[in-house]
């Protein structure tokens, strides 16, 4: 007859009964378990959950919505009437009625960035270079470059208005000592772009040259002893070490900058006055996102302006993209 008792194990010292299996979590235990699983994975998310929701209301709202009223006839000042219209409103701006406003101001914004970005990022490079040596002050030097950037849209355009006022600015009293005439700064097409330019030019120079400045105090110092000793002067060691140094930087700067300039509205709609709001009498330095205001706003085509909301949207992402292709080359030549 066959034994019912259990099996027994034999070690090395005797017999060993069989451990029991281990013992169920309670239902307590469980529990806190499971919020602890939770607690880990969760908790990230709900972290970034306010962004999400932040920009999902004032950004991808407003991006869609615009989208949807580029694509109707809408009035200013009857919004909950929408006249579907499909893409008449973009042929309008690249064909029809408004056509001549659009290629203008599209060409003033390539202008006008044209004219603030290069020398603009040209003097922030130079000042950030001088500012790398050891000077006098250079502490208060480099807080001083902030003050511009930290002066309001405002108050530095109606600053630089009195500037080039054609009765009694100092820019026609310079030229006075020279024997030159005065001009008529807001009234010509180069000479407003011209000053428009001065206004951005000396609100962002020290912004971009305290980001250069960063990105040169990680170069190694032993790169410029090397070159120190093989003769080369601090001339040639800005051109082949620090430049080659500063590539990714650089184009960091210039992308950003011609974002900038496309969006450019505040210095060409204060520096106008009453003419602002259609960038000078003639148009002579109207932006597109002057434009976008002035159809939506002056001539309450919220259509018409959301259109050209969306067209700047696609050139912004065309730089992305011409970023991003750069950014890959220099990768790969490293």
């Amino acid at each position: 007859m066959a034994s019912t008792t259990a099996p027994s194990r034999t070690g090395p010292t005797g017999p060993q009964d069989t451990p029991p299996p281990p013992a169920r979590p309670s239902g307590s235990s469980a529990w806190r378990s499971r919020l602890h699983r939770w607690d880990t994975k969760g908790t990230p998310y709900a972290l970034v959950a306010p962004f999400f929701l932040v920009f999902a209301a004032f950004g991808l709202f407003p991006l869609l919505y615009t989208g949807w009223l580029s694509l109707h006839r809408v009035s200013l000042y009857n919004v909950d009437r929408a006249e579907w219209v499909g893409l008449r409103n973009y042929t309008d701006l690249f064909t029809g009625q408004v056509a001549h406003y659009f290629w203008n101001a599209l060409l003033n914004t390539v202008t006008l960035g044209a004219l603030a970005t290069i020398p603009q990022l040209l003097m922030a490079l130079g000042l950030a270079h001088l500012l790398n040596y050891r000077l006098r002050a250079r502490g208060f030097l480099r807080t001083a470059l902030l003050a511009p950037y930290a002066t309001s849209v405002a108050a530095a355009t109606l600053v630089f208005a009195l500037i080039f006022s054609p009765e009694g600015g100092m820019a026609n009293w310079l030229l006075g000592l020279f024997g030159a005439g005065p001009v008529q700064w807001e009234a010509g097409r180069w000479t407003s772009q011209f000053a428009i330019s001065v206004i951005v030019t000396w609100r962002w120079t020290g912004y971009n040259a305290l980001i250069y400045l960063a990105a040169m105090q990680a170069v190694p110092r032993e790169l410029y002893e090397a070159a120190a000793l093989d003769g080369a002067s601090r001339w040639q060691q800005f051109l082949h070490v620090t430049v080659p140094a500063l590539r990714p930087t650089i184009l960091f700067t210039v992308i950003v900058s011609t974002i900038g300039a496309t969006q450019l509205f505040g210095e060409p709609y204060l520096f106008g006055g009453q003419s602002g709001h259609q960038g000078g009498a003639d148009h002579q330095y109207e932006t597109l996102g002057i434009l976008m205001y002035d159809q939506g706003f002056h001539s309450s085509m919220l259509g018409r302006a959301s259109a050209v909301a969306w067209i700047m949207f696609a050139l912004l992402l065309l730089i992305g993209l011409v970023n991003a292709l750069i950014t890959r080359r220099l990768r790969a030549s490293q």
